[in-house]
């Protein structure tokens, strides 16, 4: 039986790695022979790698996660920021991820530990289960907004070999309540800890193209986050789509996003 892992996030808008490798452990000794015994590492603690340098860990601030040995360690709060209402389809990019240390903004990321002894493969899933709902006002929804997801990529301290497959087209959430793939390791691939990424800042060495630019308020300066007491950055490669039919009632809008982590049979 496939087993999954549920994880669920709430995300709004408003409107106006360890690396693995195998351990050798001498467990007994005697004249004339030895024995060993051969355990596979494992990551137990759930540590947040920075997804473009993941030998480096960072502090991206708590996060829903799940346990065992295959699991979600990190994944995104999506926060469209506070924008403009307008009567013309409009495309609003996400904020980037920040962190609580030195590490500049990155694309946003989730992040997958499998330290199990039997490497079988997973897949990675979202889905949204409602559409962006005004938190106060019953019955105001953004009709017809679709999240998008491009640019993905993934980044760990193992042998790009090894990687899991990701999607090569922009995945459109245009259907609530379906779910859609966004990462899939085949037997004996995705063992470890790997970063699914969505987009990269211009300082990535990885050959990604940059999607982050620092947002200004009107009058052309930066924008602070309240939490990280950091710049604010958008990411061109998740945004919401709201059509000009739509109406829209200023006010906070949120929606439920499911993460999905299942083991291959």
């Amino acid at each position: 039986m496939k087993k999954r892992t549920y994880l669920i996030l709430f995300l709004g808008v408003a409107l106006f790695l360890s690396g693995q490798f195998d351990q050798v452990q001498a467990v007994d000794s005697r004249v004339g022979g030895a024995e060993i015994d051969l355990k596979r590492f494992k990551e137990t603690d759930s540590v947040i790698r920075d997804p473009e340098h993941p030998e480096i860990q960072v502090d991206p601030g708590e996060t829903p996660q799940t346990e065992g040995d295959l699991r979600i360690d990190f994944v995104p709060k999506l926060n469209f920021s506070t924008v403009m209402i307008s009567d013309k389809t409009a495309v609003f990019p996400v904020n980037a991820q920040l962190f609580h240390d030195q590490t500049e903004a990155r694309g946003n990321f989730i992040q997958v530990s499998d330290y199990r002894d039997d490497s079988t493969g997973w897949t990675l899933q979202v889905r949204q289960e409602q559409q962006f709902k005004h938190t106060t006002k019953q019955g105001a929804d953004l009709k017809g907004a679709v999240i998008s997801l491009d640019q993905i990529w993934t980044n760990s301290t193992k042998n790009p070999s090894l990687s899991p497959s990701v999607s090569k087209e922009v995945i459109h959430m245009s259907n609530i309540g379906d779910t859609y793939n966004l990462a899939q390791a085949q037997p004996e691939k995705g063992s470890g800890t790997w970063s699914i990424i969505f987009g990269a800042s211009k300082e990535n060495e990885n050959g990604r193209p940059n999607s982050l630019q620092k947002r200004l308020d009107v009058s052309g300066k930066e924008i602070e986050d309240p939490i990280f007491k950091k710049p604010v950055y958008s990411n061109q490669a998740i945004t919401l789509s709201v059509p000009k039919e739509t109406e829209k009632e200023a006010g906070s809008y949120s929606t439920v996003l499911t993460w999905i982590l299942a083991e291959l049979p």
